[in-house]
């Protein structure tokens, strides 16, 4: 029969042992849940990216429009001067 100091070295390796394969299988699961967390970092810091790309966009397509409208309006303005000017120099000949 084993004396009682090797049972104890026995069992302490044995535990050793069962505590290293634990540690193993939680650096594994570490390592999956990092992998997958930054996999999401990634994702989310890309749809951050291009919402803004969006917005700026969209910020552009706004000063755009607001452009055409000042453009209309700046060429109806000056239609309308030119035309009163043909008028007016029909009415002086005339």
């Amino acid at each position: 029969m084993a004396s009682r100091t090797e049972r104890f070295k026995t069992a302490a390796v044995k535990a050793a042992r069962t505590a290293k394969q634990w540690a193993q299988t939680a650096a594994r699961e570490a390592d999956r849940l990092l992998k997958e967390a930054q996999k999401r970092a990634k994702t989310e810091q890309r749809q951050r990216r291009i919402k803004a790309a969006l917005r700026r966009t969209g910020k552009v397509l706004k000063a755009a429009g607001r452009a055409a409208i000042v453009a209309g309006i700046a060429a109806g303005i000056a239609s309308a001067r030119a035309e009163r000017r043909a008028r007016t120099l029909r009415k002086k000949k005339g």
